[in-house]
């Protein structure tokens, strides 16, 4: 029989991507749990393989029959802003809907989490549970909770970092990533940005690529972690190597045709001085990513790792993919 697939977020933009990929390469049939239908703008809601659950997270047990008869869950579904609601749907509702599958008949759970709440080394990080936010912190509890579940050792977390999807100007069917949308916004401070150096990094991975690798773990067989030093629970961080924050601030200029300045040093009281004079809200998890600069793990995941090929493979490929004007030629650096 074809694998039955519950994709919770469908309507976000790793879920349709997702969603996509598996249409196109499985004759899997996708239970697509969504709040609003209207969403839904690259997976036709009549596909004959596709069936909405239409509902919140938190009303878990009005789709216990279909929760029980599933094989695969890819659970992309997540809430921030609201401490309250962030608990009930990051730790609560997961734990319910983990208790209505059929323990004889599910396979493989994939869980999204966020690699903010892992170090270097692909282990929880304290200052997770400590500082974070409330979305940081209940991904966080989560994690340390999945890690003891009885189905443990059917779970794969898998932890997207810095994620492109969608297009600037929202004319791709999938929907624009908060980091994509944010690419406009960044172009207006190339003015100054230009002029300062910051010695941290990171890595990014297109929403397409998160699917690839999604797509891979649920069309194939599951099996026992196969990563060394890890629990029951597999870690993937999925993310593109990583890049400076110098070199994804050239890319840029280059891409608007902004000059490039030799750069001042972003020392700490200099970071400091532009958090007061500019309209920045600080918190503590915000003190403690600038203290902590590098967020760069290994290993890293990319879909080449499972014998996909990537659809942003670097910053440049992503800006082409975002729809991000390219303006005029680039200019030189200055000396």
């Amino acid at each position: 029989m074809p694998a039955r697939i519950l994709i919770t977020g469908a309507s976000g933009c790793v879920g349709q991507y997702t969603a996509a990929w598996l249409l196109e390469h499985s004759d899997a049939e996708l239970l697509l749990w969504l709040r609003d239908p209207g969403k839904l703008t690259a997976i036709r809601k009549d596909h004959p393989r596709v069936r909405l659950l239409v509902g919140d997270l938190r009303e878990t047990d009005r789709f216990a029959a279909e929760l029980a008869s599933v094989t695969r869950v890819i659970h992309t579904a997540t809430a921030w802003g609201d401490p309250e609601r962030a608990h009930q749907v990051n730790v609560v509702a997961v734990k319910r809907m983990l208790a209505l599958l059929n323990p004889l008949l599910i396979e493989q759970i994939t869980y999204f989490s966020t690699a903010s709440i892992l170090d270097r080394h692909l282990r929880p990080l304290p200052e997770a549970l400590a500082y974070g936010t409330e979305y940081i912190q209940t991904k966080a509890q989560c994690l340390q909770d999945l890690e003891q579940h009885p189905l443990a050792e059917k779970i794969v977390a898998v932890f997207p970092t810095l994620v492109f999807g969608g297009r600037v100007d929202g004319s791709s069917p999938f929907p624009t990533s908060y980091l994509t949308e944010g690419l406009a916004e960044a172009s207006k401070w190339l003015w100054l940005a230009r002029w300062l150096r910051a010695d941290a990094s990171f890595h990014f991975i297109h929403a397409a690529d998160i699917a690839a690798i999604c797509g891979h773990l649920a069309t194939t067989p599951h099996g026992p972690n196969p990563e060394p030093g890890q629990g029951p629970v597999r870690r993937i961080v999925m993310g593109q190597q990583a890049i400076s924050v110098n070199e994804a601030v050239a890319t840029l200029c280059r891409w608007r045709g902004v000059r490039r300045t030799p750069g001042v040093p972003l020392w700490p009281w200099l970071i400091e001085t532009l958090i007061r004079i500019l309209p920045i809200e600080v918190n503590a998890w915000d003190r403690f990513s600038i203290r902590q600069r590098h967020f760069i793990h290994d290993p890293v995941s990319q879909p080449e790792r499972f014998g996909e090929r990537s659809h942003g493979p670097n910053l440049t490929t992503v800006l082409q993919d975002s729809g991000l004007p390219q303006r005029g030629r680039p200019k030189p650096a200055l000396k």
